[in-house]
Parts: structure tokens; sequence; C-alpha cells
């Protein structure tokens, strides 16, 4: 959203890009079941799973993205949509794997993928289980999964 008197550009976060892009009542959430979890015991100033807890109280979101399935302008995608008020849109295990499934179930039915990225980078709180999910959600180019879809 763009401010009409001063060229402004306001954030947006998943539940309003997610209406921006998908048609009306076409939205499908996926892997709503996969959720965050400590298993560093990882402690700053606070304990991580009260971190986390905190976040999602305060977003309302389980995680730092959303995944679905929905029509664009009447055609099926396959969507998945980063949220920065989420401890800065990190990358931690439940964002990699979030990603990781809806690239799988859109190859598997042949669906275009979009990926609305807004992150800060890997979540430190997750050690190298964070920076294992850059490389998982991003497999290289001839893997499975990586396949042309259409034409």
């Amino acid at each position: 959203m763009v401010c009409g008197e001063c060229d402004h550009h306001m954030r947006v976060f998943s539940p309003e890009r997610i209406q921006q892009l998908i048609d009306a009542t076409t939205w499908k959430p996926l892997n709503e079941q996969v959720r965050p979890d400590d298993p560093l015991k990882f402690k700053d100033r606070k304990q991580y799973s009260d971190r986390l807890r905190e976040m999602q109280d305060k977003t309302q979101l389980v995680d730092a993205v959303q995944t679905g399935i929905g029509q664009l302008d009447s055609l099926p995608v396959a969507l998945g949509v980063m949220d920065f008020r989420f401890m800065g849109g990190s990358m931690g295990s439940v964002v990699g794997e979030k990603l990781t499934r809806l690239i799988e179930y859109a190859t598997q039915k042949r669906l275009p993928v979009i990926i609305v990225c807004a992150s800060g980078g890997a979540r430190m709180q997750e050690g190298m289980l964070s920076l294992m999910q850059c490389k998982k959600s991003n497999p290289p180019p001839g893997a499975p999964g990586r396949e042309a879809i259409g034409g």
C-alpha cells in the first residue's frame, strides 16, 4: 500500500498480502499442524519458547510464514507469505519445513509457486537447525522437485 499524499510505502503483513493476491474464498492453508519447538532450550534475555509464545500472541501467527493454495485471477497457485512481524521473518525450522512442503505439494500438483519473502535471515535461536533450512528449502537445479511446470 502506498500513501496517495506522500508516496510512503506502508508495510504489508501476511494476512493482507494473501488477501491482495488470492481470490476471495479460495485460500486453503497448508501444513498448519507444523509448529515451532525449542530443541536447543535456547536462552538469551529470555527463553526461546517464551519468545515464541509472545510472538504468537502478538501476531496471531504460528510462525513467520503462512503457506497454502488458492486462486490468483482464477488460476490455481501455491503461495507462501512470510511475515516480518514474527521475529523479523527469520527462517527457523518451521519456516523451512513449511516452504519445503509447499514446494513439494505444488510440484506434485503441477502448480506454480509464489513466495513473498520478508525475512531478516536465519533464526539465531535455532542455531544450525535454522541454517540447514536455507539449503533444505532451496534445492539445486536438476534436483527432484525442481521440474519446470507448464508447456
